[in-house]
């Protein structure tokens, strides 16, 4: 789809095969950064904390560490996007990641996984976030935010299904027919399997990135001469620019609680690991569809608008799940509600940067705003691990579960109400910008 809409269409903007080149390089780049800290545990948390033998509480603080780590690499990554090409900082990016997979390999011990999560903190925020999304708005002009971001996010969740359910059948067929009956050895050397699989496509696509990306992106002519504070110091004044930040947080629980999705399978459903990894697995595939679709309509009906009903989706589904009416066998409704939740957070994810053009904020300061909302809507990476790994092993089963998402359904309550402010106050702006252009 993608392929074709950027050399099809009639449209100038997309006319041109090597945009669509450019914008898959960017995809492949966007989420084979965080196969190895993510989505690994996302798909196999539960085989994760058996094989390396800790706690929900322990890998959240592996997380939280990892964000804590990240909010001084938003600030410093968003003045190096605005000087600096996205070619060589991705494709660094990319690669130390992938080395990363070598300790990982190893199953350390709790004070070295927690390094390495600092360590991946530098390597998939400093040199490869802010350039990403740079990169990405000047793909998608004035006109086609939603889309670039749509494209970008929704490709980047296909990209991230298609991982998931290769990870899947690995390790289902690296272990016996019945999985529950396999030895911690075997599943610590499946798991192993995965790992290199994951490390052999992390480094891939910095090749590949390397090869199709262009030396520069879009017209460099507003980059500043030097690294400057500038930038920051012009996006700080601007009330949208901190709206944004709000409501990136408050989406980002939610996509941060998707964790819980397998791990919820597993202790309250009652299913096996494998059969809970395909579980959590369905909501990847939400992603794609989400994003692209949130995307589309953004261009046509707003951003803002999207953004609105996305939080609604997310308060519904977050509501039923922490509700407890979902227990033992009872898979129609979870997969319904986990369905109407990820719709929610994908969309969001497709949304919460396309907004930025709504926010009147200058395409040359926007790695420096980028790296001012990341600092704060990406708070949840320091705090959510801990926090969810603290309510499931404080309440055991059912009750920890309901607890994680009775606390997503507060960011996303407050998220709706961050998301019509933000709407009203650039309604209001456009309307009051309107006769001054005519």
């Amino acid at each position: 789809m993608l392929w074709y809409y950027c050399t099809v269409s009639s449209a100038p903007a997309f006319a041109s095969r090597h945009r669509a080149i450019t914008l898959l390089a960017l995809i492949a780049a966007g989420e084979a950064a965080f196969f190895l800290p993510f989505l690994l545990p996302r798909v196999f948390r539960p085989t994760v904390l058996e094989v390396f033998q800790i706690t929900n509480l322990q890998l959240g603080t592996a997380f939280g560490v990892y964000g804590a780590v990240a909010m001084l690499a938003y600030i410093g990554g968003g003045p190096l996007a605005d000087r600096f090409g996205p070619r060589n900082m991705l494709a660094i990016a990319l690669l130390t990641t992938a080395a990363g997979a070598a300790v990982l390999m190893t199953v350390p011990d709790m004070p070295t996984l927690i390094a390495l999560y600092a360590y991946w903190g530098i390597t998939t925020i400093a040199l490869f976030w802010a350039p990403l999304i740079k990169a990405t708005r000047d793909w998608g002009g004035d006109a086609e935010q939603g889309v670039a971001f749509g494209l970008l996010d929704g490709g980047r969740g296909l990209m991230a299904a298609l991982t998931a359910s290769l990870m899947v059948w690995v390790i289902a067929a690296l272990l016996p027919s019945d999985p529950a009956t396999a030895t911690l050895a075997e599943r610590s050397a499946a798991l192993r399997e995965v790992i290199v699989l994951l490390m052999s496509l992390t480094a891939g696509m910095a090749m590949v990135l390397w090869l199709l990306l262009p030396g520069t992106t879009g017209n460099n002519s507003d980059r500043p001469p030097h690294l400057s504070l500038q930038g920051l110091a012009h996006v700080a004044r601007m009330p949208t620019v901190w709206l944004q930040a709000i409501i990136i947080l408050c989406a980002y629980v939610g996509f941060k609680a998707v964790d819980d999705f397998s791990l919820y399978a597993n202790e309250v459903l009652g299913v096996n690991q494998v059969e809970a990894a395909r579980l959590g697995t369905v909501s990847l595939w939400v992603r794609p569809v989400a994003a692209v679709a949130a995307g589309f309509a953004a261009d046509r009906y707003g951003a803002g608008r999207m953004t609105v009903l996305s939080f609604t989706l997310l308060v519904a589904g977050g509501a039923v799940l922490a509700s407890g009416v979902i227990t033992e066998g009872v898979y129609l409704l979870f997969m319904l509600t986990v369905v109407a939740a990820s719709l929610g957070i994908y969309a969001l994810r497709g949304l919460y940067f396309a907004i930025m053009r709504e926010g009147r904020v200058p395409l040359a300061f926007t790695g420096s705003a980028v790296g001012l909302v990341s600092l704060v809507g990406y708070t949840p990476d320091v705090f959510m691990g801990p926090l969810m790994g603290w309510l499931l092993d404080r309440a055991p089963g059912a009750a920890g579960h309901q607890h994680v998402f009775m606390l997503l359904t507060g960011f996303a309550l407050t998220g709706l109400a961050t998301a019509v402010l933000f709407q009203r106050i650039t309604q209001r702006a456009s309307a009051t910008a309107a006769p001054a252009n005519n």
